[in-house]
């Protein structure tokens, strides 16, 4: 199968939530890219052969040229324009109109509690859950049906993540990815006890999250950023597994760039630890992150054999 060409174009690392955990938490400085900087960006993606546009943050969406950088995807002819956001401003009816008008077809919505208590304990803004939701309810009447969803796997949610899956399902999302929380910056690393998880005593609590989705045949149900020992018979639903079959991505941002995430990827920040080796899923498996390592240790990991 060939594979898919993906441009994900970070705009910058200013946001309207301040989310705990957020890993570009001490990138809120670096000045943002100019219009003209993404539309270039844009236009190279297009011509090394991208047909699947994705533009994050921060939080893109507070950006005024928004709608025109959209716009000028479209007319390039990506055939997926996709967006991960918090989804507050989609709250407000002109400006979900006006995006999805301008050729915004894949929305992405963060989505870190099943309850407004819990997520807006994460994003530290009062009311963004509901904003959230009225944004899911505005794009969906706007006709757009490419709805997913990401949640940040810590320790004030890691319980909860069955009734996050189930509520997640009930809103009729279809295409949900659960991410153990990354400590290599940020918020995460500066308050590491109090935010990561280990992965021994959070491992039940995905899998009973993942099999809302595997019960229900729902093809996009996954899991990212863990190691396989602890997900053995849930390789179907590991995020970067079905990734390296799909697609071939590249990140540009203000800061950096690149061109090569797949196999770059667990090389940066991730690793697999000499026990490891042992392991029959080692060739496959991306490890666990650096810092959870330097933190932790490995002994919680238990080779396949």
């Amino acid at each position: 199968m060939k594979k898919i060409k993906k441009s994900v174009i970070i705009t910058g690392y200013k946001c309207n939530n301040r989310c705990r955990f957020c890993c570009n938490l001490h990138k809120r400085g670096v000045p943002e890219s100019s219009s003209e900087k993404i539309a270039g960006e844009v236009l190279e993606a297009k011509n090394r052969g991208a047909t699947y546009l994705e533009i994050i943050g921060g939080e893109q969406t507070i950006r005024a040229d928004i709608v025109e950088l959209v716009r000028f995807a479209k007319k390039l002819g990506f055939e997926v324009i996709s967006m991960a956001t918090n989804g507050r401003m989609f709250s407000y009816g002109e400006f979900a109109k006006d995006i999805i008008g301008a050729g915004l077809n894949h929305i992405i919505f963060s989505v870190h509690g099943h309850n407004a208590k819990l997520h807006d304990s994460l994003t530290q803004v009062e009311g963004s859950f509901d904003q959230l939701l009225e944004g899911i309810k505005n794009v969906r009447s706007l006709g757009i049906k490419d709805i997913g969803s990401n949640t940040t796997i810590v320790k004030q949610n890691y319980k909860f993540l069955y009734n996050i899956g189930y509520f997640l399902y009930k809103l009729g999302i279809r295409n949900a990815e659960f991410i153990f929380v990354d400590p290599t910056r940020g918020g995460a690393l500066d308050d590491f006890e109090s935010i990561v998880p280990r992965l021994s005593e959070a491992a039940p609590f995905i899998r009973s999250c993942l099999d809302i989705g595997k019960s229900n045949g729902v093809a996009h149900w996954h899991i990212r950023y863990v190691p396989l020992c602890y997900f053995e018979g849930y390789e179907d639903q590991i995020s970067e597994i079905q990734e390296r079959k799909i697609f071939q991505t590249e990140h540009l941002a203000p800061d950096f760039k690149n061109l090569d995430v797949e196999n770059s990827r667990k090389e940066i920040g991730r690793v697999r630890p000499e026990k490891c080796k042992k392991c029959v899923k080692y060739d496959i498996c991306e490890g666990i992150w650096v810092e959870y390592y330097k933190r932790y240790g490995d002994k919680e990991l238990k080779p396949i054999r």
